[in-house]
C-alpha cells in the first residue's frame, strides 16, 4: 500500500512561495539544488497564524502557502510531494540526457534510455510516420471475425499493469489487468491474479452516477471517442462512440466498487482455468490464455470474481463489430502520446483539462520522462541513487526507521485491549518486517527489451510487452523476497503485504521529509510519520489480515479483531464527516487503511520522538516548542491545493483522503491538545472518550 498514488510526472512547482517561471524549456533543465526551509526544517512563511490550529490545523500551518501558491498551468493540484517530484524529475531529466551522450554500445542501458527519450522528442519523425506505427494493431482487430478471434486479440491486450496491495493500481483500460505476486495463501510461490478493467473513464462511478456533472462527462467523453476515432480514419465515427459508451457502461454495471476491491477476504478467489468456462461463461478462456501468457497455469487468482464473470458474458453477448470499435478507440487512445501532436493534444483536451481540470499540456521534456521512467525506470533509479543518495544518507535513514519499530513495539506491548496471544503474534509480525531504504538489492535485467531509436510508439509497446513477460517469467519459480515495487526516484512509500516489508525510495528521503542537518521534532513529524505510516499499513484493515510470513493467515483472537473493527468504525465514521463539497465528500470506508496508517503512523512517530529526548525538555525554538515542531512537520506533509475537477476525481478513486484531513488526524493524539493549548468548543476538538485510539 502505496503513501501517495504513484507518479514522475515532472511539473514546475513553487518552492515554498517562490514564483514559477510561466515559460518552459524545450529541453530538461538543470537539476536544482531544492529549497531552504529555515531554521527549524518547516516553512514558517507558509503557517497562517491567525487562524486557530483547534479550528483548522491544515490552515494553521499550511494556510499562507495556500493562499499564494498557485497551481502550475501543467498540473492539476500541487502538494509537498509534486515539489520533490520537481527536484526528482529534474535530477532524472539530467540523468537521461547524460545516458544520451554517453556514446555507450547498442543494448547497455544509457543507449536504452538515451534512445527511448530521443524518440519521443523528435516530433519531426513522429508526424511523418503519422499513424503508420499504430495500423498493424488497427488490422489485426479489423480481421476479428469469431468469437475466438476476439478472445486472442483480447488476450494479447492483456498487462501486468495493476496491483492492488502494494501500490494500489486498481485502474487498467483494457479490459483485465494482470497482476502476479505471491499467493496469499503461500508466500513460497506466484499467483497471477486477473483484475476487472474496460473502462476509458476513472472509475464505475463516472458510468453509474446520475448527477449533472457526471452525466456531462459521459457526453464529453463519447464526443472525445468520436473525435480519436476520426483522426484514426474511421468512418461513422459518432455512431461507433454510442456504441463505445454503451459496452462501457454495461462493464460498469458488472464492477466492483474501490471499497469492494480493497476487501482482501472477498477478493480470495482461485479458480482453475477449466473453470472459467463455466463461472465466467461467454469468452473463449482457452483462447484468451494462450495469446495473454497464462496457458498451463495450474490456477488464477480472480480478484473481482462476480464483475470478472460479467465482463465475460458481455464479450459473448454483444456484436463483435462493437466490440472491435471498442478495441479500436482503446488502442488509439493508449497510443495518443506516441502519435502526431493532434493526437496527444485531443487526449490531453479530454483526460487533463476536462476530467482533472489541468489548463496545459506539460511540456514534451516532461511527458519524456515521465516515459521513459516508466519504460526504464529501475535503469535509471540505479544511475539516481549512485548520484543522488550516499552511504550516510542511508544508514541515517536505518537507524530512524529502527528507531520507529521500537516504538511501535512499546505500543502494542502497552495495548489494554489486545490480548497476550494477538499481542505476541503482532509483535512477531513487526520484529521480522523487511526494511528496504533508498535502493534495491538487485537491479532489473533490462537485456531483454530492444529500445530503437525513431520508434517512439514501437519503443512504448516493446517495453510493456516487456513488463508483461518479466511478470509472467515469475510464475513457477522462486519468491523473490527482496523485490522493489518502486523505483529509487519516486517520491513515496510502500508496504507490501505479501513480503510484511516497507519500502522508502531514496527520492523521498530529502528536504522537507528528512534532512539529517534539520531539527529532530520536524524529522520524526515529517519522514518520522512517513515511516510509522508505512509500518501501521502491516496492521490497518488490510494489513492486518497477513501474518508475520505475509499469508493471509488469521493471528487474531475474535475478541481482538472484533475490538479493532470497533475502532476502525469510528474512524470510518470521523472521516465520513469531512465533506470538501456539499455534494461530495470523503468516504471514510474507502480511505479507512491510508487513515488507519495514518493515525498509527503520526501516533508512533511522537513516540519515537519522545523516546530520542529521553526525558529531557525540548529546546524552544523560534518560539515553537519541541512538540509543536513536531506536529507542524507532520501537517506540512499535506499541504496541498487541488483544481476542483481533481479533487472531485480523487474523492471517488483515490483510497486517500485529501491532505488536509490527513493533516487533521491530530485531532486523536492528546499530545497536539496540549501542544497548541486546543480546547472545548474549537472545530476540531474532540471529547477524549471520542479520540479514536487504534495502535
Amino acid at each position: 500500500m502505496s503513501f501517495w498514488r504513484r507518479s514522475v510526472l515532472a511539473a514546475c512547482v513553487p518552492l515554498l512561495l517562490g514564483a514559477c517561471a510561466t515559460s518552459v524549456p524545450a529541453e530538461p533543465p538543470i537539476a536544482a539544488t531544492g529549497p531552504q526551509y529555515g531554521t527549524f526544517g518547516f516553512d514558517v512563511a507558509g503557517m497562517d497564524p491567525k487562524v486557530s490550529a483547534g479550528d483548522d490545523f491544515f490552515d494553521y500551518a499550511n494556510g499562507r502557502w495556500v493562499q499564494t501558491v498557485e497551481i502550475p498551468p501543467d498540473r492539476s493540484s500541487v502538494n509537498t510531494f509534486t515539489q520533490l517530484r520537481e527536484i526528482a524529475s529534474q535530477r532524472t531529466a539530467a540523468i537521461i540526457a547524460e545516458a544520451g551522450r554517453s556514446n555507450e554500445p547498442a543494448g547497455s542501458n544509457a543507449q536504452r534510455i538515451g534512445d527511448y527519450y530521443a524518440s519521443f522528442m523528435d516530433e519531426a519523425a513522429i508526424e511523418a510516420a503519422a499513424a503508420a506505427p499504430l495500423r498493424p494493431e488497427l488490422d489485426r482487430i479489423a480481421a476479428i471475425h469469431s468469437r475466438a478471434d476476439l478472445a486472442r486479440e483480447l488476450g494479447a491486450t492483456l498487462r501486468a499493469d495493476v496491483d492492488p496491495l502494494n501500490s494500489t493500481d486498481l485502474y487498467t483500460d483494457r479490459l483485465f489487468g494482470l497482476w502476479v505476486a505471491e499467493d496469499l495463501h503461500d508466500t513460497t510461490r506466484y499467483l497471477p491474479y486477473l483484475m476487472q478493467g474496460g473502462l476509458g473513464l476513472p472509475d464505475r462511478e463516472y458510468y453509474l452516477s446520475d448527477t449533472q456533472r457526471f452525466r456531462e462527462l459521459r457526453t464529453a467523453y463519447q464526443a472525445h471517442v468520436a473525435a480519436m476515432l476520426t483522426l484514426a480514419g474511421y468512418d461513422l465515427a459518432d455512431q461507433r462512440a454510442g456504441r463505445i459508451l454503451a459496452l462501457e457502461l454495461a462493464i460498469a454495471r458488472a464492477h466492483w466498487s474501490g471499497v469492494d476491491t480493497t476487501d482482501v477476504a472477498k477478493a480470495d478467489v482461485r479458480w482453475t482455468p477449466a473453470q472459467f468456462a463455466a463461472k465466467a461463461p461467454g469468452l473463449d478462456w482457452s483462447a484468451y490464455f494462450a495469446t495473454a501468457g497464462l496457458r498451463g497455469q495450474p490456477a488464477i487468482g480472480v480478484w473481482q470474481s462476480t464483475a470478472i464473470t460479467g465482463i465475460a458474458r458481455l464479450v459473448g453477448s454483444e456484436p463483435i463489430d462493437t466490440w472491435k470499435d471498442y478495441l479500436a478507440y482503446h488502442a488509439v487512445s493508449r497510443a495518443a502520446a506516441f502519435l502526431p501532436k493532434a493526437y496527444a493534444d485531443a487526449d490531453f483536451a479530454f483526460s487533463g483539462r476536462l476530467l482533472n481540470g489541468t489548463p496545459e499540456q506539460p511540456a514534451r521534456w516532461k511527458r519524456a520522462v515521465d516515459h521513459t521512467n516508466t519504460a526504464l525506470g529501475d535503469a535509471i533509479g540505479r544511475l539516481y541513487a549512485e548520484r543522488y543518495f550516499p552511504p550516510a544518507a542511508k544508514a541515517e535513514a536505518q537507524a530512524m526507521v529502527e528507531n520507529i519499530r521500537a516504538a511501535f513495539d512499546r505500543r502494542i506491548v502497552g495495548l489494554d485491549w489486545m490480548s497476550p496471544g494477538t499481542r505476541a503474534k503482532a509483535r512477531e509480525k513487526l520484529a521480522r518486517m523487511r526494511v528496504g531504504i533508498g535502493y534495491p538489492d538487485n537491479w532489473r535485467d533490462y537485456s531483454g527489451l530492444e529500445i530503437v531509436r525513431g520508434d517512439a510508439y514501437g519503443n512504448q509497446v516493446r517495453a510493456e510487452l516487456f513488463e508483461h513477460h518479466r511478470n509472467l517469467a515469475k510464475l513457477g519459480k522462486p519468491v523473490d523476497r527482496s523485490e522493489w515495487f518502486m523505483w529509487p526516484q519516486e517520491v513515496n512509500a510502500l508496504n507490501a503485504p505479501l513480503q510484511n516489508s516497507v519500502i522508502f525510495p531514496a527520492a523521498i528521503l530529502q528536504p522537507p521529509f528528512f534532512d539529517p542537518l534539520a531539527d529532530p521534532a520536524v524529522n520524526y513529524g515529517a519522514i518520522g510519520g512517513i515511516i510509522g505510516h508505512e509500518i501501521s499499513h502491516g496492521f490497518d484493515d488490510t494489513g492486518a489480515l497477513f501474518d508475520a510470513e505475509g499469508r493471509l493467515h488469521n493471528w487474531w483472537t475474535p475478541q481482538d479483531m472484533a475490538h479493532f473493527a470497533e475502532r476502525g468504525r469510528a474512524l470510518v465514521a470521523q472521516y465520513d464527516g469531512y465533506r470538501p463539497f456539499a455534494d461530495a465528500g470523503v468516504s471514510g470506508e474507502l480511505t479507512l487503511g491510508e487513515n488507519i496508517a495514518d493515525l498509527g503512523g503520526v501516533s508512533v512517530a511522537y513516540d519515537a520522538y519522545q523516546i530520542l529526548l529521553k526525558g529531557r525538555p525540548a529546546p524552544v525554538l523560534g518560539g515553537f516548542t519541541g512538540d509543536q515542531r513536531f506536529f507542524l512537520g507532520w501537517a506540512q506533509n499535506y499541504r496541498s491545493k487541488h483544481r476542483e475537477a481533481s479533487l472531485r476525481r480523487a474523492l471517488v478513486t483515490d483510497v486517500h483522503a485529501p491532505g488536509e484531513y490527513r493533516a487533521d488526524t491530530v485531532r486523536n493524539l492528546d499530545a497536539w491538545y496540549a501542544a497548541f493549548s486546543v480546547k472545548s468548543g474549537e472545530k476540531l476538538h474532540l471529547a477524549p472518550d471520542q479520540r479514536v485510539r487504534i495502535w
